[in-house]
């Protein structure tokens, strides 16, 4: 490797680390730096191989599914100034990458919506207006950057693009291990565990409607079991782009281990590490534009502002966060 291209394939590797998404609540690194020191083991090679082939770099991010269908987490099924702003920090990361190297960078999103909708209870039907207005964002922001991808885009599964019960089931067939292998290899981790738990949370949340009358325990069960399927189809679909995109840098909007192939990262300032523009709502607190939920929201005096006709965001007013009472999560 030489110097200049291994100093290049170092800055492009901190231009991404800059938004790297952590888990405050993970056990600290051991030592001071060796998480970085384990990242750049893994990524700057692959960085690496873009730079001496004078190629722009290729990121996937598995993200922008659709919105949860729960109105206490979101402020409907539409895409709003959430995922405007993360689509200008994902396109503004392409381009960062761009200052720093001539040939910059192209961010192709994949977005999961078809892949576990029938799971989380969100209709096709509802996957493709978000995907559709994802689209037209892009268009209209000029994110030239960035790209969708889709599962019926997949050329590897060999089904009609419009059968999406048909596509989801040969890509299970094809790529995904048994319910029980994955509960087991979850288990089998801290990181498995912190996932499975995440993951179990944010069924639950987006089940909790405002009109449930069952059990908490009942649907914390439920939860947990959808948790499992959601997670094995998520990993069949890393596996399916693995094979679509075996060179690219692999994005995710989790945290993730040092050790891990994929770089988790932040679109947008967030309550925790873990919420998504699709799962919470954009609140502007003077300062800075902020993720939460819904329902925190609302608990913070936030004013629901409308955009060309449909809900965008909340705007929180100097001083009423102070006074408000704490905001939980759903």
């Amino acid at each position: 490797m030489n110097m200049t291209t291994a100093t290049q394939a170092l800055n492009i590797l901190n231009a991404i680390l800059h938004i790297r998404r952590v888990d405050e609540k993970a056990a600290p690194s051991a030592a001071p730096g060796s998480e970085i020191q384990q990242i750049q083991a893994i990524q700057l090679p692959r960085i690496q191989r873009f730079v001496e082939a004078g190629e722009p770099i290729e990121f996937v991010l598995p993200a922008f599914p659709a919105k949860s269908p729960n109105p206490n987490k979101v402020l409907g099924r539409l895409p709003d100034l959430a995922e405007r702003i993360s689509l200008q920090s994902l396109d503004k990361l392409c381009a960062d990458v761009k200052r720093l190297y001539a040939p910059g960078a192209r961010l192709t999103i994949c977005s999961d919506g078809r892949v576990f909708g029938d799971v989380i209870g969100v209709n096709d039907t509802d996957i493709t207006e978000y995907q559709s207005k994802i689209s037209q964002i892009i268009k209209q922001k000029h994110a030239d950057h960035l790209k969708l991808y889709n599962l019926e885009d997949c050329k590897l599964l060999t089904a009609p693009e419009n059968d999406f019960d048909r596509l989801r089931q040969v890509m299970i067939e094809g790529y995904a291990e048994s319910l029980k292998a994955i509960k087991r290899k979850l288990m089998s981790s801290n990181e498995g565990i912190e996932l499975y738990c995440a993951i179990s949370r944010f069924m639950f949340e987006d089940n909790l409607m405002p009109d449930y009358i069952g059990s908490r325990r009942a649907l914390q069960k439920k939860a947990k079991s959808m948790a499992v399927e959601v997670i094995q189809r998520s990993w069949a679909w890393g596996d399916l782009l693995a094979q679509q995109f075996p060179d690219a840098i692999r994005l995710s909007i989790h945290p993730q281990a040092p050790s891990s192939l994929k770089i988790g990262v932040h679109m947008m300032p967030a309550q925790n590490a873990w919420i998504t523009p699709w799962h919470g709502v954009a609140v502007d607190m003077g300062d800075r534009v902020e993720l939460m939920n819904r329902k925190s929201a609302e608990l913070c005096g936030g004013r629901l502002v409308i955009q060309d006709g449909q809900p965008s965001h909340y705007v929180v007013e100097p001083g009423q966060l102070a006074d408000a009472p704490i905001a939980q999560a759903v």
